[in-house]
């Protein structure tokens, strides 16, 4: 594996295309991810992102388009990029009547594992997933947020260059997902990851980067700051005072040049307000001033950075 060292992108996909009969559920996307990247699928259900990640793993053929991983082209040298390829598929499938550490001792073989080296490596993803309480139950019985952490010390067990994994956290409570969260940020610098996630509190929390996919077609890819910067509530500025705003000021903040808007919170007993600002521009000076010179005294004062649920409804409800 040493060569990818060399490599520009550990993940390049070009033109990934697939269709089952009339439906087309990939089309057409090309993205490549390097490594210190982890890059985050978001798209409602049937946008393709599970479909799309199956044919980068190589589960799935593609109608149209190449993937590679760590240089290998996945459908013709597919043995080379699954040495380099950890995989968490959705619902994490595996051998029910297996205990845990009978599956993992399994899948260890599989990887050309044996002897102490194959037992290390066990005891490493065991100890990293926390699976020691379960070690010797069937999968069958374990519950639905352990079986997913067994589908991951599995995915993680040879230590791979690429971290493919839907839906990661699925069926997990909130500690938990922060394990698995802090986890996937401890391996990041080192790895080219992809998840796939319906959690937009997981993309700020994890991913360097967030591409949109709805209808099979890739419809945003950035930074989660620079698609959070693409909500109206980016640079907003939120004020309280625990007596109320008066409506002079209330207007007086509405008058303001560069103001788009003044709104309430929309949430239950929040008496604070949003001053909404036009493309996005900085307002917090001019907002100050105002509440200076009407002798109010603010409970909180703060800058939004943006919304990204707002802005994923917006890119997606929008999609031709």
């Amino acid at each position: 594996m040493g060569g990818s060292d060399a490599l520009t992108h550990l993940i390049e996909i070009n033109g990934l295309a697939k269709s089952f009969g009339p439906i087309q559920a990939v089309r057409g996307i090309s993205f490549t991810v390097d490594r210190g990247e982890v890059l985050g699928f978001l798209g409602p259900n049937g946008a393709g992102k599970s479909t799309t990640m199956k044919m980068v793993a190589g589960f799935l053929a593609p109608s149209e388009g190449r993937a590679s991983i760590c240089g290998h082209d996945v459908v013709d040298d597919p043995i080379a990029a699954k040495r380099c390829l950890g995989y968490l598929p959705e619902g994490a499938p595996a051998y029910p009547d297996m205990t845990v550490v009978s599956f993992l001792d399994f899948v260890a073989q599989i990887r050309g594992f044996s002897g102490a080296e194959r037992r290390r490596r066990i005891a490493a993803a065991v100890e990293r997933i926390e699976l020691g309480g379960v070690l010797h139950q069937p999968i069958d019985t374990l519950s639905k947020g352990f079986k997913r952490r067994v589908g991951l010390a599995q995915a993680l067990l040879h230590d791979p260059e690429v971290l493919i994994l839907d839906e990661p956290t699925d069926g997990l409570d909130p500690i938990q997902k922060h394990q698995v969260r802090t986890l996937i940020q401890g391996m990041a610098k080192d790895k080219a990851i992809i998840i796939s996630t319906h959690i937009l509190e997981e993309v700020d929390a994890v991913c360097t980067r967030a591409m949109v996919i709805a209808k099979g077609r890739v419809l945003a890819d950035g930074t989660p700051a620079e698609l959070e910067s693409r909500s109206r509530y980016h640079n907003a500025v939120y004020l309280r005072a625990n007596g109320g705003l008066p409506q002079p000021l209330i207007d007086a903040l509405a008058a303001l040049p560069g103001v788009q808007s003044v709104e309430g919170t929309g949430r239950v007993q929040d008496i604070g307000l949003y001053v909404l600002p036009n493309n996005g521009q900085d307002l917090i000076a001019p907002v100050n001033e105002v509440v200076a010179r009407y002798g109010i005294t603010l409970d909180e004062l703060r800058l939004e950075r943006g919304r990204l649920d707002g802005v994923f409804r917006d890119i997606t409800t929008n999609a031709a």
